[in-house]
This record gives C-alpha cells, structure tokens and sequence, in this order.
C-alpha cells in the first residue's frame, strides 16, 4: 500500500480511493503542475474526465466532488488533451529503488517496465518461489535447485537433475564420454572395415567373371576365323552323270 501527499500542509493517507486514483506524485522525477492533480485523490490526473460543471476528475463519479452536481455518464467527456501532456511528463522507473536509473515520459513508462532489467521476474522452475530481477534471471536458472535439468555450470557439458548436482564429478563425466566416443568410433571403423572387405570380395569376383567372359570371346573369335578355312579345304564332291 502507498502512501500520498494530501494536502499542502503535509498530511498523508492511504485510503483505498487514493490506490484506485491517479498516479502517485513520487513517481515524477519533478514535482508535476497543480493543474495537473486532481482534487479527489490529489494524485496526477488518470485518465482525465471533464464533467458538464467543468471540473476535471481522474475518476468518474455520480456526483462533482466540487460542486455536487448530479453528473450523467453519457455527459463525461474524455480531456484526450490533458492526458497527452501528462503523457509527456518525465518519470522514473518503478524500479528506481532497487537500482533503476532511467527516467522516460510517462506515456512510454510501460513499455520500458517489460525490458527493465530490474523488473521482479519469478523463477519459472516448478516449486522454486524466487523473484529475482530480470536481468539475473538467466544466472538464477543455472543454479536454482528447483531446475528439472541443466547444463553442468564447469562446462564439462554434461545434463544434471536435481539430484545429481550433489554427486557430479566432472573428471568422471568426462571420462565417460570420452570412453562412449571411443567406443562409437570403434564401432564405426569395424563397420567400415567390413564393408571394404564386401567391396573388395565383390571387386574380385567381378574381375574373375571379366576373366571368364574374354576368354570366351577369345574362343568365339577363334572359330569364327577357323570356320571358312576349313570350308577351303574340304575336297569338292563327283558328279554322276546318268
């Protein structure tokens, strides 16, 4: 609950209407004009309304706080102008107390709360309470104990639960996986190994039957050739004559 600035003479309240009304004058980073405040809650004009009377009020009332004249919600006019200049005014961070330096117009001051690294931001591990600002959030992951699984923080690479943080050793995971590693690449090279030997087996029977087919060639030229001398050669046939 937050405390505001009544009245001139130093009075201050926290009545549930001033929560609800304008924006608190220590939000400002200088004291913002009179004309400004709105007289209900004292506090810098919140979506400024004109009322028929005149009287401009952050917040909509049956009545005029001033003057109690009875007000129509249809006859409540939005000061879009008022508004815009209030929008302009220079504001500090929401955060300005844990350690946030930067001021901005007010009109921005939202946009700025979603990126502010001291924004409280909860801790998005199951079971972990923590609010921590945003800019330590990442770090706070690594090492919260309510984690479900995270990377070693000595960069030895290994996935850790909860439960295991206690009992890692770094020098024996990495062991570990050097010995997988060798032991993969055992596997690939025997593999490889194996599929040259069928390479070689297939090479060697594919040169045997180029073998065998040019010897067969070899043999069908030979007869080819040998056919039309021996044709040559053959003694030519008597005739009878009858």
């Amino acid at each position: 609950m937050k405390w505001r600035l009544l009245s001139p003479s130093g009075q201050w309240s926290c009545h549930p209407e001033i929560m609800s009304g304008g924006y608190d004058l220590n939000l400002f980073t200088s004291p913002p004009d009179c004309n400004f405040l709105c007289s209900v809650c004292h506090g810098v004009l919140k979506r400024p309304m004109r009322l028929p009377c005149s009287h401009i009020f952050c917040k909509r009332q049956k009545t005029c706080p001033c003057c109690r004249k009875e007000v129509k919600q249809k006859k409540m006019v939005h000061v879009n102008k008022l508004r815009k200049l209030i929008g302009r005014l220079e504001v500090k961070c929401k955060n300005a107390e844990a350690g946030c330096l930067v001021t901005c117009p007010l009109a921005h001051r939202k946009g700025h709360q979603d990126s502010c690294p001291f924004e409280p931001m909860a801790c998005p591990n199951e079971g972990c309470t923590s609010r921590v600002p945003r800019g330590n959030l990442a770090e706070h992951r690594q090492n919260c104990q309510h984690g479900a699984h995270q990377r070693c923080p000595l960069g030895c690479g290994a996935t850790l639960g909860p439960a295991e943080r206690a009992s890692h050793n770094c020098y024996r995971e990495l062991r570990k996986a050097w010995c997988q590693r060798q032991e993969r690449s055992r596997t690939l090279v025997l593999c490889l190994l194996r599929r040259m030997r069928k390479v070689y087996r297939s090479a060697n029977h594919i040169r045997r039957q180029l073998a065998q087919l040019g010897e067969l060639l070899e043999e069908d030229d030979a007869l080819l050739l040998g056919a039309p001398q021996e044709e040559a050669e053959a003694p030519p046939r008597r005739q009878h004559w009858g």
